[in-house]
């Protein structure tokens, strides 16, 4: 069995000091597959580059929230062109969403961003990885009445309540991403994860943020994804190996490649 990061930022400049080595433990601690979602335009060249560092690397690509400003029409264009061109290559639309933590002003920009790179992912029939700060109520006004509406997509980070889990199990094949968020006390993380089902959980970082305890505050990497497996597993009552087996089977089941982008 392995694990499976299904989120993390390994070309972020944190890792430029000791990149190969980090990869390298996070394959010593069992992670077999990590999944690097893309952030805007500039990012491209860093992602592809670390990518090409290790087969157990598999970059994503869409424009992330934060960055969706006046001038996002451009810079969709340009992130739309590499993933159309190399639709092979890329194994989701994201990060992509509504970020409402930072910059409220920019929420009309978000969503009609957020509506395109649906209407990417259904047409290429790929996940949408979703970013959704402070905004996960956005998100589902935006996603239920969507037809079409991508067929499947994981809440990154999901921070959300017990309704909103029965509204996105009602989406279809949407999955909740549970991080180092689950390891902090007072998150009420690892008692809300017991109100989504086990087939729909599967398991990230977010390197280089949002590390896990014992590592809060510190730099994040995909090999403290056994720390969130543990916390989990304890949470729910499991096994870490019965946790590692059931969220890499749920992470390999999001990012399953169709016909249309064939590997």
């Amino acid at each position: 069995m392995m694990l499976v990061d299904t989120h993390a930022h390994l070309y972020a400049s944190e890792f430029d000091g000791d990149r190969l080595e980090m990869i390298h433990r996070a394959i010593q601690a069992g992670v077999g597959r990590i999944y690097l979602p893309n952030v805007d335009a500039d990012t491209i060249p860093a992602l592809l580059s670390t990518c090409a560092l290790s087969d157990i690397l598999y970059p994503m690509m869409g424009l992330h929230p934060c960055q969706v400003t006046a001038g996002f029409t451009e810079t969709l264009a340009e992130i739309k062109g590499e993933l159309y061109r190399n639709s092979r290559l890329y194994y989701a639309v994201g990060e992509m969403g509504i970020d409402l933590h930072w910059d409220k002003t920019t929420r009309p920009y978000q969503e009609e961003a957020f509506r395109v790179q649906c209407g990417w992912a259904c047409e290429l029939d790929l996940p949408v990885v979703i970013h959704s700060r402070e905004a996960t109520e956005a998100v589902l006004e935006l996603l239920e009445p969507m037809d079409p509406r991508p067929a499947r997509g994981v809440f990154h980070c999901f921070s959300g309540d017990r309704h909103q889990v029965e509204r996105i199990q009602a989406l279809g094949n949407y999955y909740f991403g549970i991080g180092g968020v689950i390891t902090y006390k007072n998150s009420g993380l690892a008692a809300l994860v017991k109100n989504i089902p086990l087939d729909r959980i599967v398991l990230e970082t977010d390197a280089p943020y949002l590390a896990p305890t014992p590592f809060r505050g510190k730099r994040n990497e995909p090999a403290f994804l056994v720390n969130i497996a543990e916390s989990l597993g304890r949470a729910l009552g499991l096994p870490v190996d019965e946790i590692e087996k059931i969220t890499t089977g749920n992470a390999l089941a999001l990012f399953e490649r169709s016909g249309k982008v064939e590997g």
